[in-house]
This record gives C-alpha cells, structure tokens and sequence, in this order.
C-alpha cells in the first residue's frame, strides 16, 4: 500500500509538527508533500525523519519563506495541483487547506483536523488587519478571496472518508462548518522527554509560533504594565520583530525568539507559570507546562477547557485583554494550585503512546469502513 502525508506547510516545529511526528514513526514509508518546505536541517531530522516534502509551485515565489501568508488565495490551487493519484491512502493533517487535496476513486483518505481554517471560519478579521493594516482597498480584496476559499473549503470536505479531530472543540467545528462527524485523538506530547521540576525561578514564560492568533502582544503589553514581574518569550515566526518593537525597552521582559527544544524545556519547568493567551484548538504547549510541573494561566476558551481544570492546575481569565490577564497574574500568585506531581499526573492521558494506537486504529477502521 502506497501512502502519501500532506502537511499545510513545513516551516518550525509547532503542535502541528508533533503530530506529524508521530505519524511519520507509524507510517514510515509514506511520502510527505506540502505547499512549501523550509524546515531546518535539525527540526527535519527530528520531525520529518530526514525526509523532504514534494512541495507546490508555492515554494518558489518571492519571499516564500517567511511571507507564505501573503499567497492565502493561491493556496486551493497549489494544494490541488499536488498530484497523489498512485497512492492508495491519504493521510492529511489539517488547519489550513491540506485536506482539499484531489483524490481520485478508490482512495482513502482520513484528515487529521487541527481546527478547520481559521482565515476562512474564525480569524477572517484578525487576518485581514494583520495584512491589509487600515488599507480599506485591500481588504475588501482580501475578504473577497476568503468568502470564495470558505466555500471552496466546506466543498473540499466531501474528499475525506474519515476525519479526526484533535479535541472536542474541533470535532464540534467540523460540525458546524463540513456537516461531518468525526473521532476525537488528543494530539501526543512526549512526556518522557519532559523533567518534572518542582524549584522555580521567578518569572513567567509565554511560549508559541508568533503569529497574530497566539497574542502574544496581549501578554507583553500586560507586562510592561507589571514592571516589577519578569516575562520570556520564546518562539519564531511572522510576528517576531513586530513582539520585539512592542516590547521596547522594558527591562522585566526578555524576548529569546527560536530556542532549542533542551532550552525550551529547561525555560519551562524553572518558570513559575506558564501563559497562554489564545484561543487554541487543542494546545500542547500548556501540556508541556504541566508535565514540567508548572502552572498555567490561561484564556478560558478552546482546547484549554478540556486539558486544564480551574484553581487546580490552571487560573483562567475570561476577557481576552491585557486587564484580564493582569488580573489573573495577581489571582495566580494568591492561589494555591496542585503540586508539581499532581500537575504532571493530570496529563498523563496525553502521552503519545496514547495517540500512536488510537491513530492507527482509527486508520485500520477507515480503510475497512
């Protein structure tokens, strides 16, 4: 049996990327397509197993790299002009338009979703004010291509035989946007890879891809308004030089961009809490925290809801602005959450020896079906 993985695009080391991952250890002679490929030589090894993607004529355009958002309106197109027809399954992991991909009759294609796209269903405004700034021309332009990619993506969906969710706010998204069921695999996170580490240092850290949606302008803005509590950011991404001109020059807040996945974890565990201020699909950074045996504090929305519990291992705030979470900073260092083992023990249900065998048995069933 021939297998092809499709990925939206290959560029860090995300949540995305993790899934990826583990799917490339259960599946190791697929072959890996994507709209574009920029993976570093290390992050290449470690996710993609050394393998490189048969990427769209997306990879050659101007600034590709760095800019791939600004091609949103060519992505249907690139992604159908990927050609998969000797394989017999398809294997999509989804958030943007990896699952529109054509497929011809007698495959089987099963899509991992992490959220169906959120520049079509959820974010349309956050992406138009990222791009087109206060450009009234230009967004008209741009909404213009996002109504006609919306449908374009609710039509695509009929391509997938079997979708999985990657947490029960997704398979309700799928609902509401493809009219499709789906089974619900909590995305893996390497627990054994993570220390539990119970002596913390005194500052908080925010970790992500930087890219508007994660709103980590929220967490460095409410911090230049807590001078005396120390902030890291790590993370690269779209947004990184826009984060750092948005911190300027306070002193409590230390901008570290791309760390190794050692230093990450080291940041992690010594933090005394960790941020989380979008809203997630599903969320594995916060897993992360908390198999470090550090606590969260967290925009009560999305995946979080299912991966946290309030006042034990996470303190929520429910106004996605800079007051609510200063608010809950404070609330958090009045409040006695669990112990760091307790923490780690809260998300053993995530490890990716759990993810390894719901997946492949929801791939054994959908090629049965």
């Amino acid at each position: 049996m021939r297998i092809a993985y499709v990925q939206d695009w290959l560029t860090v080391d995300g949540g995305a990327e993790k899934v990826t991952r583990e799917i490339l250890s259960l599946y190791p002679e697929a072959d890996v397509f994507s709209l574009i490929d920029f993976m570093a030589p290390d992050t290449r090894q470690d996710v993609l197993y050394g393998k490189k993607a048969k990427t769209s004529f997306l990879q050659y355009m101007p600034m590709a790299k760095r800019h791939y958002r600004w091609y949103l309106p060519l992505f249907p197109w690139a992604i159908e002009a990927l050609n998969l027809t000797a394989y017999d399954l398809i294997i999509s992991s989804s958030y943007a338009v990896a699952k529109g991909v054509r497929t011809r009759p007698g495959q089987k294609h099963i899509c991992y979703c992490h959220s169906p796209m959120r520049y079509a269903w959820d974010l349309q405004e956050e992406y138009l004010n990222d791009l087109a700034g206060k450009s009234l021309l230009l967004k008209s332009v741009m909404r213009f291509f996002l109504n006609r990619i919306k449908k374009w993506d609710a039509k695509t969906a009929s391509r997938v035989n079997c979708f999985v969710a990657n947490s029960n706010n997704v398979k309700t998204r799928i609902a509401n946007s493809y009219n499709r069921d789906s089974r619900v695999i909590y995305p893996p996170v390497k627990l054994e890879n993570i220390e539990l580490i119970s002596k913390k240092h005194d500052y908080y850290l925010a970790s992500s891809r930087q890219v508007p949606y994660k709103r980590t302008d929220l967490i460095i803005k409410a911090f230049i308004k807590m001078p005396t509590k120390k902030l890291i950011v790590t993370g690269d991404g779209p947004s990184l030089k826009e984060l750092i001109k948005i911190a300027g020059s306070a002193e409590n807040i230390q901008i570290l961009g791309h760390v190794s996945e050692s230093k990450l974890r080291s940041l992690m565990g010594l933090g005394k809490g960790f941020i989380n201020a979008s809203f997630e699909d599903f969320g594995i950074s916060p897993i992360e925290a908390l198999a470090s045996g550090t606590p969260v504090i967290g925009f009560a929305k999305g995946g979080l809801l299912e991966t946290t519990s309030e006042n034990k291992t996470a303190v929520y705030f429910y106004q996605q602005n800079e007051q609510g979470l200063i608010d809950a900073v404070h609330l958090f260092e009045k409040t006695t959450l669990d112990s760091a083992e307790k923490l780690r023990k809260s998300v053993e249900i995530f490890d990716q020896k759990h993810f390894r065998s719901q997946f492949k048995e929801a791939v054994n069933q959908c090629l049965a079906d």
